[in-house]
C-alpha cells in the first residue's frame, strides 16, 4: 500500500452526493493523489469506503477516521476481509476514539479512558476470526501516549488538526519506522478577509472539542489564541493563499518528519465539491 506524496481528506467524498463523490473520487485518482480520507461522525462509514474503492481502481481509501465507540471490532475485521477480498489492499483502516463531547451527548459517561478505549478496540480487531493486519491500520493521534500505541500497535499515526512543528515532535515520538500521516487543512484563497470568515468558523466547532484544544495548548498556544481563533493559531493551522503557499506547508510537514500529507480544502460552502481546487493543487504538485 503505497501511502507517499500527497492525499486528499474529503467530507464531501463521505456525506455529499454519492453519484459526484464516485466522479470526484476517479478524477482524483486520475489526478495523482495517492489516498482518499473519509470521516466518520455517524452512519455506514464501511459503505462509502466500498463506494469509493467501487469507483477507483489504484487510490488507497482511508478512513479519517472510524470511530471506534460506534462499531464493534469483530464486524469492522470481517467487514475490512470483504472488502479487501473485492478491491485489493487499497483499504486503509484509519481508527480513532473521537472526542467526549459527541460521544456523551448521546450516552452520558460513555466516553472513559481513550487510550484504554483504544487498546481494547484493536485486542478485538486482533482476536477477531479474520484479523486486520498491523501494516494497514493507523490511528488517530495527538498526544505521545496515542503516538507511542500507533508505533506498537498499529503502521503509524493519523494527526488532525496539526502544525508542521507537532509533526517534528510525532516524528521524535514515533521513531524512524512508523508512517506519519498528517492531515492539512487549506483556504486556496489570497484574500484575508475571505480566508478568516471561511476558516475562523470552521476552526470554532474544533476548537470547543477539548482534544484539539488540549493539543494547541501543549504546542505553546495560549487560552487566548484558542478562545478567540487569534491569528497566530489560524496562519499556524489552516494554509490559505495560493498553491505556492500551499506546497510550502506541505512540504514543511514533509521536512519535519510526514511520510504523506492528506490535504482538506475548505470553500465557503462546506457541501460543495471542492473540484476546481483539487485540480489546481494537483497541477502544483506536477
Amino acid at each position: 500500500m503505497d501511502l507517499a506524496g500527497v492525499g486528499i481528506w474529503s467530507s464531501q467524498l463521505r456525506y455529499g452526493d454519492q453519484g459526484e463523490a464516485a466522479d470526484a473520487a476517479a478524477e482524483l485518482e486520475d489526478l495523482g493523489f495517492t489516498a482518499l480520507w473519509i470521516p466518520d461522525v455517524g452512519g455506514p462509514v464501511l459503505d462509502s469506503v466500498d463506494h469509493l474503492l467501487s469507483s477507483t481502481k489504484q487510490v488507497v481509501i482511508a478512513t479519517g477516521i472510524l470511530n471506534l465507540w460506534m462499531h464493534e471490532p469483530a464486524d469492522v475485521a470481517a467487514r475490512y476481509q470483504s472488502l479487501t477480498a473485492e478491491h485489493g489492499e487499497r483499504f486503509l483502516l484509519g481508527i480513532g476514539v473521537s472526542h467526549a463531547p459527541l460521544i456523551d451527548s448521546k450516552e452520558p459517561g460513555r466516553y472513559r479512558k481513550p487510550l484504554a478505549a483504544t487498546r481494547a478496540f484493536l485486542d478485538g480487531i486482533d482476536a477477531a476470526q479474520t484479523p486486520v493486519p498491523v501494516g494497514n491500520r493507523v490511528l488517530a493521534a495527538l498526544g505521545p501516549k496515542m503516538l507511542e500505541l500507533s508505533a506498537t500497535r498499529a503502521r503509524g499515526a493519523h494527526p488532525y488538526l496539526v502544525t508542521p512543528e507537532h509533526t517534528r515532535g510525532a516524528r521524535e515520538v514515533l521513531g524512524a519506522g512508523p508512517l506519519l500521516l498528517p492531515e492539512q487543512t487549506v483556504l486556496l484563497t489570497e484574500d484575508a478577509s475571505v480566508a478568516h470568515t471561511v476558516g475562523k468558523d470552521w476552526l470554532r466547532s474544533y476548537l470547543a472539542l477539548p482534544n484539539y484544544a488540549n493539543n494547541l495548548l501543549r504546542s505553546g498556544f495560549t487560552e487566548e489564541d484558542v478562545t478567540s481563533v487569534s491569528d497566530r493559531l489560524f496562519d499556524a493551522i489552516i494554509a490559505w493563499g495560493d498553491e505556492e503557499k500551499v506546497l510550502a506547508r506541505v512540504n514543511e510537514h514533509r521536512d519535519a518528519g510526514a511520510d504523506h500529507v492528506c490535504v482538506q480544502v475548505l470553500t465557503a460552502d462546506p457541501r460543495e465539491f471542492p473540484r476546481e481546487q483539487w485540480r489546481r493543487l494537483a497541477a502544483a504538485l506536477g
